[in-house]
């Protein structure tokens, strides 16, 4: 009797966690448009295409009219682009013009949470800034935005000359077991968001960070994605570091080593950036 209450209430979690995963996973902040206006001007943001209901993003009040490549930055699964500006002078004082990518259903956009949502709309976003700025472009995930990011680059249509990708997962299955270890959660997740399969067929550079003492995504994780990532890559691992605790700091000088990995302006020597599979190693950050 006691067995099969036990077993009971087992499903019954089972199936809450089922029904109510898409709150466990994505977890936004929500404002209206003239609350995000005002946050974008102290933040010196503007909105981005658009100052209305139909912006996608953020770029900077001082982008450079002429950039030698555009970053489109997809966030993590909390807070809002908005929440994000920490990209822009590390990047901008690179030469490099910045989008802050938004999603729909956070900030003041409109729209469902999910998978096929997210990339659909992150495809749209790139076509746009692309119509619009021209190459290179280069797409930077942050956690699950690593998703979207190696999800968008499986679209031929679109040029993306090189991903970097910020504490990344190899799949949101294998993720959501390792937290939740006493379900079946790898079957339970409806959104696979799978690294490694969408970087499979990739051709150009791929920089993959990782936070050693990463609390969300385990290591063992983001060295799995690495391992199968068969274009020119390289591994930078901050040491001490977790999940919300990378060195964020724009003097930091693995911005400018990662970015000019993904620009190609500094391979490393005798790797050639053509070359299939070809591991540059890895840069360790303390």
């Amino acid at each position: 009797m006691i067995f099969l209450r036990l077993l009971l209430i087992y499903a019954i979690v089972m199936f809450l966690a089922y029904i109510f995963q898409s709150r466990l996973i994505y977890l936004p902040h929500r404002t209206n448009l003239d609350q995000l206006r005002q946050t974008a001007q102290l933040d010196a943001l503007q909105l981005w295409p658009q100052n209305n209901e139909n912006y996608r993003g953020f770029i900077p009040d001082d982008a450079p009219s002429t950039a030698g490549g555009t970053v489109i930055v997809f966030h993590g699964n909390a807070g809002a682009a908005i929440n994000r500006r920490y990209y822009v002078p590390p990047l901008q004082r690179q030469g490099f013009r910045v989008v802050l990518a938004e999603y729909p259903g956070y900030g003041a956009r409109s729209g469902r949470h999910g998978e096929t949502t997210f990339v659909a709309d992150s495809r749209e976003s790139v076509r746009m800034a692309l119509e619009e700025f021209g190459g290179p472009v280069y797409l930077w995930g942050e956690s699950l935005g690593c998703g979207v990011a190696s999800a968008v680059a499986t679209d031929s249509t679109l040029k993306i000359d090189g991903i970097v990708l910020l504490t990344p997962w190899n799949t949101l299955p294998a993720t959501a077991q390792a937290h939740y270890w006493f379900l079946p959660a790898r079957w339970l997740v409806r959104d696979r968001f799978d690294n490694i399969s969408n970087l499979q067929k990739y051709p150009g550079p791929v920089a993959v960070l990782m936070a050693e003492s990463d609390e969300v995504i385990p290591n063992r994780l983001t060295q799995s994605l690495y391992r199968n990532i068969h274009s020119f890559k390289r591994l930078w691992i901050f040491t001490n570091a977790g999940h919300n605790s990378w060195p964020v700091a724009p003097d930091q000088a693995w911005w400018v080593e990662v970015m000019d990995f993904v620009s190609a302006k500094n391979p490393i020597p005798g790797t050639p950036k053509q070359k299939a599979g070809g591991t540059c190693g890895q840069a360790v950050i303390r």
